[in-house]
């Protein structure tokens, strides 16, 4: 029987979306399984950890930023808005959907809405945070329009604020962030590293 990886992550994150097919590819290829686990980022694992906010970085540290998407955009053949229209976004409406998905239907949808959710922040220029956007993405990826309802119970919203949660607990702070036997990998650019740990 294949690992675990638990999967941290912010669903406003570049970084999340430029490792995003990569993680579901590497779970399918070593039969492992993963735990779609997004959490509230900037709101409560920043402030404990000693993150800030991308509009209160040092301007060194914002312009290296969208050099390293370019690059890796451009290296892993990747569509990607430097400067998307809608951003920053807020991500607590997408979080609550993806766990909706994932307590109906399974991690593998999770994947594939959480993927959607991503790409419409980063390559189409959609808003996330738009309750008509991700009623939209539902019916692109032909998963169930109740799931916009589903995401607004106290069991969805328990399950948020429990991910951030284990998040701290692990010592995660960052997104994406990669957990396997209780090693953290941070970083889309760590999933060799993920595939390592996967398959030893």
């Amino acid at each position: 029987m294949g690992r675990t990886v638990d999967y941290y992550f912010a669903p406003q994150s570049p970084w999340a979306y430029l490792g995003h097919q990569r993680l579901a590819d590497t779970v399918r290829r070593t039969g492992a399984t993963v735990r779609v686990m997004p959490i509230d980022l900037g709101g409560k694992v920043f402030p404990i950890s000693g993150g800030l906010p991308l509009g209160q970085r040092a301007p060194q540290r914002q312009a290296y930023r969208l050099v390293e998407l370019r690059r890796f955009s451009e290296h892993l053949n990747v569509p990607l808005n430097l400067k998307p229209k809608y951003f920053p976004v807020g991500g607590d409406d997408s979080a609550r959907l993806i766990i909706a998905t994932d307590l109906a239907l399974g991690s593998q949808a999770a994947m594939q809405i959480a993927g959607a959710i991503l790409a419409a922040c980063w390559a189409q220029e959609r808003n996330m945070a738009d309750d008509k956007v991700l009623a939209e993405l539902l019916q692109e990826q032909d998963l169930p329009a109740s799931l916009m309802t589903q995401s607004q119970s106290q069991a969805v919203q328990e399950r948020y604020e429990s991910y951030t949660q284990s998040a701290i607990d692990a010592g995660v702070f960052g997104a994406p962030s990669y957990v396997v036997d209780g090693e953290i990998f941070w970083g889309q650019d760590r999933l060799d590293f993920v595939e390592r740990a996967l398959t030893r």
